[in-house]
């Protein structure tokens, strides 16, 4: 059984790219074309080579948290470049955000569950 909220990978290793973020209160309130903006740049990504899915949430108080998930660190890197990913990260840093961070880890290894058993130790 899938479920729709969690991207379908491959098995590793890939690379995920994890943006922590707080949202402005005046963004919470208003929006200015945050969800918009959010959801055109996981269209976007999908259409770009080495991208893998994204999962992605946030609580009423505007902290949230999106991973996306990259085939290597080149795809990450074009991907960085990206006209309209550079406008939306513009945007961000003007006043979307009081505050984010942004981490790339490679994936080494991956499971889910509930399965009846224990998975691999990390």
């Amino acid at each position: 059984m899938s479920d729709a909220t969690f991207a379908d990978l491959p098995a590793p290793p890939y690379y995920a790219v994890v943006f922590s973020s707080r949202r402005a209160p005046a963004v919470l309130d208003s929006d200015d074309g945050y969800d918009a903006m959010a959801g055109r740049m996981v269209e976007v990504a999908a259409t770009q080579p080495g991208f893998l899915g994204v999962e992605s949430a946030r609580d009423v108080e505007g902290f949230g948290i999106t991973v996306s998930y990259w085939r290597s660190l080149a795809d990450i890197a074009a991907w960085k470049a990206h006209a309209e990913h550079s406008v939306a990260r513009e945007r961000g840093r003007q006043g979307w955000y009081t505050h984010y961070e942004l981490r790339i880890a490679r994936v080494e290894r991956a499971y889910g569950g509930p399965p009846a058993h224990e998975g691999p130790a990390c």
